[in-house]
């Protein structure tokens, strides 16, 4: 079976797993003076994936995401031409991910996607992939035990080590260790306004310092109703599922 578009989707997803988190939302002043935490009511972002193969050819994929924070997700993504490559949703009832070229399909529940009984294909925490797009580049509840020069030694609420280094406001850079071993760096580049959040616009992700994966976010529009047909997606049944 192949599997090439079932692996890029959830490499792409893992790799912007493991950077998102904890940044709060915005805060107004309500009507007694006090700040308040408003959240979002919604969030769409286009943004293109480019994925580097160890030959040095390159893909490219157009990306949107569709995001209740919390409640539910969907993911679409397109080749050349537009054709469609892969679309998932999440919901709190369970999630599903479709491979039209390949007609296969996928399906489970918790906020973890993936095979379980495969260890080559990662398991995404997918609300950490829709977190990235809101501004929030750390884990959520990390604990710094060490600074020296901007240069931040931490620990996540699992207990698992990273570093990252900021620049007056804004995170530079965030290093850990991956599941192989070697370590992973994410750089966070070219920061700009998206209707009012601070975001990296460009993300690159490092092994043994080449380049494997970058992502050119393009545009985020927050607090807009989405179509009912977004909450959707059928499995054809000439689609077979991806057996783990």
């Amino acid at each position: 079976m192949r599997r090439s578009v079932l692996f890029l989707m959830l490499v792409a997803l893992a790799m912007l797993a493991g950077c998102a988190g904890g940044k709060k939302a915005d805060l107004v002043n309500s009507s007694a003076g006090a700040n308040v935490e408003i959240p979002r009511d919604s969030l769409k972002a286009k943004f293109v994936l480019t994925l580097t193969q160890p030959d040095g050819n390159t893909q490219n994929l157009d990306a949107v995401l569709f995001s209740v924070p919390g409640k539910r997700y969907r993911m679409e993504l397109t080749g050349p031409m537009g054709i469609g490559v892969a679309s998932m949703l999440w919901t709190e009832e369970g999630w599903t991910m479709t491979f039209p070229t390949e007609k296969l399909y996928m399906k489970g529940n918790g906020y973890m996607i993936g095979l379980m009984m495969d260890a080559s294909i990662p398991l995404v925490h997918i609300h950490q992939v829709a977190n990235l797009f809101d501004g929030k580049v750390l884990p959520e509840n990390f604990e710094v035990e060490e600074e020296r020069d901007q240069v931040f030694y931490a620990k996540e609420k699992s207990g698992r080590k990273f570093s990252f280094a900021k620049k007056d406001s804004t995170v530079e850079w965030l290093s850990r260790t991956g599941r192989d071993g070697n370590p992973e760096t994410l750089l966070f580049q070219d920061y700009k306004a998206f209707e009012g959040v601070i975001t990296p616009s460009k993300i690159v992700f490092q092994r043994d310092g080449k380049n494997y994966l970058e992502i050119k976010i393009r545009k985020v529009t927050r607090n807009k109703p989405f179509s009912l047909g977004t909450w959707r997606l059928n499995v054809p049944r000439s689609f077979t599922p991806v057996d783990g």
